[in-house]
């Protein structure tokens, strides 16, 4: 029994035995005087619907916002490491949910960061900063090459990928919802289209992955006869090839046993109730020119919708034969999405989450400069994902040569993740990350998508006011030059002393390797 289903049936008990008793020992009544508030909290938390730690532990969920209200500054930080492994205090889950639930976010007393530590960053500002509300029609990115005939007007922060098994059917729904509120778009994750994807109206990235689930031959091959159809759905706006992601490069998806379900199950062609491992590479070509073909065949199958290919960088020289295959076959995709190796996920393997995958920043400037070099990125878009929360992780990403913005972990954090990491074990308290329909019934719709539409909202304003604020009329003024880090305690160095830029075409003469 869920902590729900106990309370209900103890509260029942303990009427039931004040009544059996008060028969004959009058004075027991007075014990309704301590259970009856404890009870009628505990229906109240049932009911109410902005909480689903309370939906779904009655009367002790809410210890959690007691100490949140004592020592708020608990729930408030998360710690990472700079380059030289010291703690950082950043503020993460506080400012997500400040922004999803349109509290304030500013923060009193300044910086929480030691600005003479190694790895701390800033961004140069303007005496003639701009008013960012000047600004009009930014905050889109219009996706879509000489071969696409059915461009996408995408928001510049969009949901990442995350799958329908993974997440419950609430929390998708919720973040589909959120995104047609907001007018950006929703990344399906691997585990293909479900009717909770399609339900609330959304923009939609289908992303097709190794085991091509939504468009799958019961041998687990690619089926061009399903995806077309799928393909064609309205709400399809784009389609994605999963070719690898941060927190498990080299590793097919992973869905446990306990999260696969008969309607998840029957949707992706599997076995019910048993461990879904999907291949570590595509079936449906073997190296980068069948990469291009697939790509094409992809975009001729979906009428012309913008198609490309999200991968974790690995080794650098099959980067460049996929840039070599562009120009061999004349065929590129519309974009790609760069995700880096700190990337998360609900299940992978230790070693591949810590140590395989080139982190974001390192792989978004090597894919960008190696477009550059062999003159291709002219018609294609690039997404950058990994640990994009804030304004400035979208204004950093940008300077290095990003279009546009993914994030997973922030959108989760909206919908009322609290990162308790039982994402592989199908308890999720919240009901975001879990298949019990008694846990999922604690995310309420409704309430999850306004609150994921808010942070996108606030998230792409705060972007929009440092662009602003550092006198640029327009985002593609901001470059490398602007973001500084502090590399040791003497040594402070500009983004384009790090990352040196390329010249257009340098590459196309020139042989490298990893």
């Amino acid at each position: 029994m869920k902590p729900r289903q106990i309370f209900m049936v103890s509260s029942i008990l303990v009427l039931a035995a004040i009544a059996a008793l008060y028969t004959v020992w009058q004075p027991i009544i007075w014990s309704l005087l301590f259970f009856g508030p404890i009870i009628l909290i505990g229906y109240v938390d049932m009911i109410q619907k902005k909480q689903a730690i309370r939906r779904n532990y009655p009367v002790l969920g809410n210890i959690r916002y007691m100490l949140e209200a004592i020592r708020p500054e608990i729930m408030q930080y998360f710690v990472e490491t700079d380059i030289e492994g010291r703690p950082i205090p950043k503020i993460m889950r506080s400012l997500i949910y400040q922004r999803s639930k349109k509290a304030i976010d500013t923060e009193p007393f300044g910086t929480q960061l030691d600005v003479y530590a190694s790895g701390y960053e800033w961004m140069e500002h303007s005496m003639h900063a701009k008013n960012h509300h000047d600004f009009e029609g930014v905050d889109r990115v219009l996706i879509g090459g000489p071969d696409c005939q059915q461009p996408y007007s995408a928001s510049i922060l969009n949901i990442s990928a995350m799958s329908f098994g993974a997440l419950s059917k609430n929390a998708i729904m919720a973040l589909n919802e959120g995104a047609k509120k907001g007018g950006f778009a929703h990344n399906t994750g691997e585990g293909g289209l479900s009717p909770y994807h399609i339900k609330g109206g959304g923009d939609l990235i289908w992303q097709v992955g190794t085991a091509y689930f939504g468009c799958r031959t019961k041998e687990g091959n690619f089926d061009p006869v399903s995806f077309k159809e799928k393909a064609a759905i309205e709400n399809v706006k784009m389609i994605e090839i999963k070719i690898s992601q941060g927190a498990k490069p080299g590793h097919g998806g992973i869905l446990p046993a306990g999260k696969n379900t008969e309607e998840i199950a029957a949707m992706r062609l599997v076995e019910p109730h048993t461990d879904v491992l999907s291949p570590p590479s595509h079936t449906a070509f073997e190296d980068s020119e069948g990469l291009m073909h697939f790509i094409k065949q992809l975009r001729d199958l979906s009428g012309g919708k913008p198609v490309g290919f999200k991968l974790c960088v690995g080794r650098k020289d099959e980067f460049t034969e996929i840039c070599e295959a562009m120009l061999s076959t004349g065929i590129s995709p519309d974009f790609i999405t760069v995700d880096g190796g700190e990337g998360g996920t609900g299940a992978a393997p230790v070693e591949f989450t810590n140590i395989l995958g080139m982190p974001l920043l390192d792989g978004l400037v090597f894919v960008h400069d190696s477009l550059v070099g062999y003159d291709l990125k002219k018609h294609i878009k690039l997404m950058a994902a990994g640990k994009i929360f804030s304004g400035y992780h979208m204004a950093r990403a940008l300077a290095l040569g990003a279009d546009i913005c993914n994030s997973a972990r922030a959108m989760m954090l909206a919908l009322g993740c609290i990162q308790s990491l039982k994402c592989n074990m199908n308890t999720c308290p919240v009901g975001v990350a879990t298949q019990d329909s008694v846990l999922t019934k604690g995310l309420v719709v409704s309430e999850k998508a306004e609150r994921v539409a808010n942070f996108h909202e606030a998230t792409v304003k705060s972007f929009l006011e440092l662009i602003a604020a550092a006198g640029f009329n327009k985002v593609s003024d901001l470059n490398r030059s602007h973001i500084n880090k502090r590399v040791n305690l003497n040594t402070v160095l500009k983004y384009n002393e790090i990352y040196p830029p390329i010249e257009t075409g340098s590459l196309l003469t020139t042989t490298h390797s990893s």
